[in-house]
């Protein structure tokens, strides 16, 4: 088995623990989404696939273990245990770690790697695809209305394009001009 499938089999047995409270929404409807955004864009870029997949599978193991606001720094700790345990070499290990500390766009950490910014770029397309699932995280998991959750991800999603590289936002264009539309009143 390779170690991509050992990190995606790992964070689907977390998704589906009864204290994630994600659920396995957050492997469905996040997971799932950012593993093929990160697939994509790291074939257009000649970057490290198996870098970028075993990080895209890693890289908000954080927020399911429950540390939400420090999950970049809590999953980098976690990967890298959980890859030296699979005998990963070092040197991808440390890359990994790179890649998902400076996936949140949030936060003003460099990218020094085409591997760190496929990642970021897939992070932030997913949200595009899964505006359902932003619903269900504003209202069950932050408690807001529907008028609320609408503002909440409007401004998300404005917050995910602006922070796209120039190839990733000519992918998700289309969608995004359509949640516009859908969300402004």
């Amino acid at each position: 088995m390779t170690i991509a499938k050992k990190a995606q089999e790992h964070i689907r047995k977390l998704c589906a623990k009864q204290e994630n409270i994600f659920g396995m929404e957050a492997y469905d409807h996040h997971f799932v989404s950012v593993v093929r955004y990160a697939k994509q864009l790291a074939k257009k870029t000649n970057a490290n696939k198996e870098i970028v997949e075993v990080s895209a599978w890693l890289h908000d193991v954080g927020s399911v273990l429950g540390d939400y606001k420090n999950h970049h720094i809590t999953g980098a700790k976690y990967a890298g245990k959980f890859l030296e345990k699979n005998n990963y070499p070092k040197e991808k290990i440390e890359a990994v770690q790179h890649c998902i500390m400076a996936h949140r766009g949030s936060k003003q950490i460099p990218r020094k790697t085409i591997e760190a910014k496929c990642l970021a770029d897939a992070d932030a397309m997913a949200h595009f695809d899964q505006v359902g699932s932003l619903f269900s995280l504003a209202m069950k998991t932050h408690h807001m209305s529907v008028p609320e959750a609408e503002k909440f991800i409007l401004a998300k999603l404005q917050r995910s394009y602006k922070k796209l590289t120039p190839r990733a936002k000519k992918i998700v264009a289309e969608k995004y001009r359509a949640t516009k539309i859908l969300l402004k009143r």
